[in-house]
């Protein structure tokens, strides 16, 4: 394993932000895989040392219309059966869920707007949360929900 940040990246625009930032003070280089609505070539998810799943403009669950859910899906397994750190973020989250299990469904209405974003205990105790970097809003924009115990929660909002 090295020292690379994998960042999957449904959209252009929906980058890392100021997260990169973090990880570029803490030596650790960013390759983004751009996915879309081609077949992606998948990497081997054991390779780097955090795999960062991306927010984007589809559902988790649209299999049909979108051919790198599956692949997807396939790397997530497999990182999380090696334990190895692998963080979603909202659809990425979304992602996370369904290959622990999860049913992903859409929701009765839009969540759309900003919330706050709080950590909960297991966040606060997380190599994250350590980072001199706060914890604010968060920008809601989703019409998914998942159902399934099991994955530490780490924030709401």
């Amino acid at each position: 394993m090295n020292h690379e940040v994998l960042a999957i990246r449904h959209v252009h625009f929906e980058d890392l932000g100021s997260l990169e930032l973090v990880l570029g003070e803490r030596s650790r280089p960013v390759r983004y895989l751009d996915v879309g609505f081609a077949r992606i070539e998948a990497p081997d998810p054991a390779a780097p040392s955090l795999m960062v799943i991306l927010g984007g403009p589809i559902s988790a669950s649209d299999d049909a219309r979108y051919p790198t859910i599956t692949p997807l899906l396939s790397m997530i397994e497999k990182r999380i059966a090696a334990g190895l750190p692998t963080l979603g973020i909202c659809l990425g989250a979304q992602l996370i869920a369904r290959a622990l299990g999860a049913r992903v469904y859409r929701a009765p209405q839009t969540e759309l707007g900003w919330t706050p974003l709080t950590l909960t205990d297991a966040g606060r105790a997380s190599p994250p949360a350590k980072t001199r970097h706060s914890v604010g809003a968060n920008m809601c924009w989703a019409c998914n929900v998942t159902r399934k115990s099991g994955p530490t929660v780490l924030s709401r909002g």
